[in-house]
């Protein structure tokens, strides 16, 4: 098989505009992400996927590959199935997210392994939960997983209720999983994926792999012990900068 490692990056963001772009310790975080994906060993290209010249000129600049894509895509998803329809000869596509700069290689290996099973369609990353503060954030989505290891639901709330257990003891009783972001599709299966319509459940959590579990698609997922750093903000900078450079 064959793996393609897609970026994708955009320049307007609500949050935080222009964020592939900012410099942290002398290198822009686009490169910082290309960077650490590029030491994973089972992709066999990797691009960043923009519509912004600016962010094409800085990959370029230190050494790396693009694909200028579309305007008007919705998702990274919609994005990276571009790619893919002008990079024929893959199997695989992995979707990483370009606000990681710090992402450990062997998360994309691990993801990578998934299809090593034939019948994958889709996989995922998932991490055990083990701070209070993240079991009831919403703005961190929750997994369930059935016995084969594929997502059965993703919510914004804690998922499963414990019922008739105190809230401080859930971690205790329960093993809980977040998601992490990262995907990878069968070529096909991603093409196919872009063609379905936003669904109730992806609307009501505002979770885009909703849309593909109520459309039959089953989720692998595998779990890391690697935690990822994203920054969707500019304090999220700031602790980035405390982390891993003591500023």
């Amino acid at each position: 098989m064959k793996f393609l490692g897609i970026i994708p990056a955009r320049y307007a963001s609500s949050r935080f505009p222009g964020k592939p772009l900012i410099d942290i310790e002398g290198k822009t975080m686009i490169q910082r992400v290309y960077e650490q994906v590029k030491k994973s060993t089972r992709l066999n290209e990797v691009v960043v996927a923009t519509d912004d010249q600016r962010i094409a000129d800085n990959v370029l600049s230190f050494g790396g590959k693009i694909v200028m894509t579309a305007t008007h895509h919705q998702s990274g998803t919609d994005r990276c199935a571009e790619v893919t329809a002008q990079m024929p000869g893959y199997d695989i596509a992995i979707n990483i997210q370009g606000d990681e700069p710090f992402i450990n290689p062997a998360q994309i290996d691990l993801l990578a392994n998934c299809f090593e099973n034939p019948d994958t369609q889709i996989a995922t990353l998932v991490k055990e939960i083990t701070l209070e503060e993240e079991l009831f954030n919403v703005n961190i989505p929750k997994v369930v997983r059935n016995s084969k290891g594929e997502a059965i639901y993703f919510s914004r709330q804690t998922i499963p209720f414990l019922r008739g257990v105190e809230k401080d003891q859930w971690l205790q009783k329960q093993t809980f999983y977040k998601h992490i972001g990262i995907y990878a599709y069968q070529v096909d299966t991603l093409k196919a994926l872009t063609q379905l319509p936003i669904s109730i459940l992806e609307e009501a959590e505002a979770l885009e792999q909703l849309r593909w579990l109520e459309n039959g698609y089953a989720i692998k997922t595998a779990i890391t012990n690697h935690e990822t750093v994203a920054v969707d903000t500019r304090e999220d900078l700031d602790k980035i900068l405390k982390l891993f450079f003591n500023k």
